[in-house]
């Protein structure tokens, strides 16, 4: 009967083993029928074939009832169910046949740390190795790479170390997979030099042996050891190839990652998948590559890649970021979009943002399903630099109110915004938030608050924020705080805090530079900006911009040399451009030079035809030297030209609210109370000593009627209206889009003193700081 049997059974098992190879499960069924009519069901060879034929075809509730009608059972039968039980994530049936089994072996023990390793309970799996080795459970080498795996997860180098110690003991370091699995463990914990002994005492490599290394290096920031151990290895894998591609990609080697490409195209037939495919489209989007992402797609179409993952989201990045939105448009419109990632959607964020397409990029972050603070930043830096800063505002409170934290980036940006409408009391509010999510003291933060601080007239709050960072100071911080310091007249203190900055062995760039020039001109110190120029280019190597080329023509044409300043001019290396003639045509006004001030405008406006400022200023000098006629040629030159004059008007915030003011204003509600103040100012500081600058109405009119002009300057408006509507010896701070003219100067120094009150004013230029009858500029602005 044995002999009739065995062969039958031997059969039987065949018919399920193939029935698995075909991916039949009906036939395992077919089998387990015969099983049962040939009485074969007591062979407990055969029923644990049974039992794996089920639990691997998906039928585990099958296996399991198998199982429980077996009579006899051994140790196999066991680890065959437990073992499904684990591949399935199904981790607490598997540990509840484990607690039953009467003898849990090696195979047992590893299925178990398997199983946790795979469902990421990492702990629970080191845990279960080292109650296999205190029960005096030998782990095989799958138990190792299984528990190594683990250690590798967590970064737990201790443990590890514990583990390569029982690999020593039981000789199982001989393993190809266990020296990889250590290599791999000792890599990802950052103990590179184990790694590299482990490796080179390899009698055996593979070619993930290899692999491990090449990813190593390049996690260590050293990609010629990459390219080393890549070019030293006699056969690759498409994995091998991917680990210097996506090396080289994600450290910023992004010409480098293409050409290993190339390279793979030439000299292997290996075929690219979604990793290969994912990082060069990365690479070509850094480099900003369009006609070559072109080609690598035209590559995915031809080969009918799946582009519903990965390589879906890369193409629309590499879109977005070369210049191609519309056909990174078209292809998350064509997208099952459940597969695209935030940075997809986020890279097309940024591709409308770039074209100033504000409405689509609205449209695509209304898309997400789910905004991250990538998105949001994105889009509230898309708003700020597009110039909706009310956007920008509104978006940053829907942020606050979902929940979403802001990082720094996001309060950089919003302060930024404070910064360009100069509100105070917005500014401050957005610190108070920063100090509370502990982002204050980061570097973007602190440098965007010295900046916030100074553009709102709060040259003190500056102060305070530059010198609460401790450590962390880098160039843009303590540029930051010179060009502040410049902008606000203390040119000396800004010079100091130049020099500290050199003792401390920080290096200026170019900004810094413009920072330390314009703290020469604001003073006066004509020959330090000489002296700051040949450093900066001598000592620092530091070409010159066009804007420090305009900084040295302001700041010899202020000081009255306008002649060398023309000479600066006909020395310069490159074309002057409107900055510069700007520069020197302003200056030609305050020193009344009208020939050199025709040859500035003219050669201002080839450059620029419809820049109002150059036809004002020449304008504008004509009249200051008394030649009338002159003057109103130009204007009438302006008019037939129908160039239009820049209008100046002023603002100021009271109770988050912006109050707008013109010359002779008439719209605001106030208007009445606001012109009885500004006549009563007239009359106290005129007997103060104040006398009106009718020279500064560059109009042939009456004195007037020049004197009420000036009485109804935007700034004296805004002022007026300021001292009604705030408490007193509250500072003023108004902000105007042009120069302060000199009338206005004047006036507002003997203001200050009548009403007691520091007045800080913000022009296109710097601050002034009028207190007590001083200002901050010394008269020299």
């Amino acid at each position: 009967m044995e002999s009739y049997t065995r062969p039958l059974s031997d059969a039987y098992a065949s018919l399920l083993q193939t029935s698995l190879r075909t991916k039949n499960p009906y036939t395992g069924k077919l089998v387990h029928a015969q099983i049962i009519k040939s009485g074969l069901h007591l062979s407990v060879f055969l029923m644990n074939n049974l039992i794996n034929c089920y639990a691997k075809s998906g039928f585990i509730s099958d296996a399991h009832h198998v199982f429980d009608e077996m009579p006899n059972r051994n140790t196999s039968s066991w680890n065959t169910v437990l073992s499904a039980y684990a591949r399935q994530g199904r981790m607490d049936d598997a540990y509840r046949v484990f607690e039953e089994m009467p003898e849990p072996d090696s195979v047992s023990w590893t299925s178990m740390i398997a199983g946790f390793n795979q469902m990421g309970c990492v702990e629970t799996a080191i845990k279960m190795f080292l109650e296999m080795i205190s029960c005096r459970v030998f782990p095989t080498q799958f138990t190792i790479t299984s528990v190594l795996a683990s250690c590798a997860t967590i970064e737990g180098l201790e443990i590890g170390r514990k583990v390569h110690s029982f690999v020593v003991k039981l000789g199982l370091n001989s393993y190809v997979s266990v020296a990889n699995s250590l290599l791999t463990m000792y890599a990802k914990s950052g103990d590179r030099v184990t790694a590299k002994v482990v490796f080179d005492r390899m009698k055996l490599k593979s070619i993930s042996s290899w692999n491990a290394m090449i990813s190593l290096h390049m996690q260590s920031g050293r990609p010629d050891l990459a390219l080393a151990q890549f070019d030293q290895m006699s056969e690759r894998d498409v994995v091998s190839w991917n680990s210097m591609i996506a090396g080289y990609n994600q450290r910023g080697y992004d010409l480098e990652a293409l050409n290993i490409f190339s390279r793979m195209l030439k000299e292997t037939s290996l075929k690219p998948d979604n990793f290969t495919l994912a990082s060069v489209l990365s690479a070509c989007a850094n480099l900003e590559e369009l006609n070559l992402g072109k080609q690598i797609h035209a590559h995915v179409v031809r080969t009918e890649f799946n582009t519903s993952g990965p390589v879906g989201n890369a193409l629309i990045s590499m879109y977005s970021k070369s210049g191609g939105v519309k056909f990174a448009r078209w292809i998350l419109d064509h997208s099952v979009t459940s597969n695209l990632n935030v940075i997809a959607f986020t890279s097309l964020l940024d591709g409308y943002i770039k074209l100033g397409d504000m409405n689509s990029a609205r449209q695509i972050f209304d898309a997400l399903r789910t905004h991250d603070v990538v998105s949001w930043t994105a889009m509230i830096v898309g708003y700020v630099q597009n110039g909706s800063n009310d956007e920008a505002i509104r978006l940053f409170r829907s942020m606050i109110r979902e929940g979403t934290k802001p990082n720094s980036y996001t309060l950089a940006a919003i302060l930024s915004v404070s910064s360009s409408l100069a509100s105070l009391n917005h500014g401050e509010q957005i610190h108070a938030k920063s100090v509370r999510l502990g982002e204050a003291s980061s570097v973007s933060v602190s440098n965007a608050l010295i900046s916030m601080y100074a553009k709102s007239g709060s040259i003190c709050g500056s102060k305070r924020v530059f010198n609460s960072v401790q450590w962390n100071k880098d160039t843009v911080s303590w540029t930051s705080m010179v060009i502040a310091l410049a902008q606000h007249g203390l040119g000396e203190e800004a010079l100091e805090l130049f020099e500290k900055m050199l003792e401390f062995g920080i290096k200026p760039d170019h900004i810094t530079y413009v920072g330390v020039l314009s703290a020469c001109i604001h003073v006066g110190y004509v020959d330090q900006g000489r002296s700051y120029y040949k450093l900066m280019k001598d000592v620092h190597g530091i070409e010159p911009t066009p804007s420090h080329y305009a900084c040295m023509i302001d700041l010899f044409g202020r000081a009255g040399l306008l002649q060398e300043a023309q000479d600066f001019i006909e020395k310069m290396p490159i074309e002057p451009d409107v900055f510069v003639w700007g520069s020197l045509l302003a200056s030609c006004r305050v020193h009344k030079n009208v020939e050199l001030a025709k040859i500035a405008a003219e050669r201002l406006l080839l450059i620029e035809p419809d820049n109002s400022g150059a036809y004002s200023a020449l304008a504008n000098t004509y009249s200051a030297c008394g030649k009338w006629e002159e003057a109103a040629k130009i204007r009438k030159s302006m008019k037939d030209k129908q160039v239009k004059k820049e209008q100046g008007f002023s603002w100021v915030q009271i109770k988050s609210e912006v109050h707008v003011f013109g010359v002779e204003d008439a719209l605001h509600p106030q208007r009445d109370a606001i012109y009885q103040v500004i006549a009563k100012i007239w009359k106290e500081i005129k007997k103060m000593g104040f006398v009106p600058n009718t020279e500064s109405v560059l109009h042939d009119l009456d004195e007037e009627v020049k004197e009420q002009i000036l009485r109804h300057h935007s700034e004296k408006l805004a002022i007026a209206f300021g001292l009604l509507n705030t408490p007193e010896n509250t500072t003023l701070r108004i902000m105007k889009n042009l120069r302060v003219c000199d009338d206005c100067h004047s006036a507002i120094k003997f203001i200050s003193k009548l009403v007691g009150r520091e007045i800080i004013v913000r022009d296109a230029t710097r601050f002034h700081h009028f207190r007590s009858g001083l200002c901050s500029c010394r008269d020299y602005w």
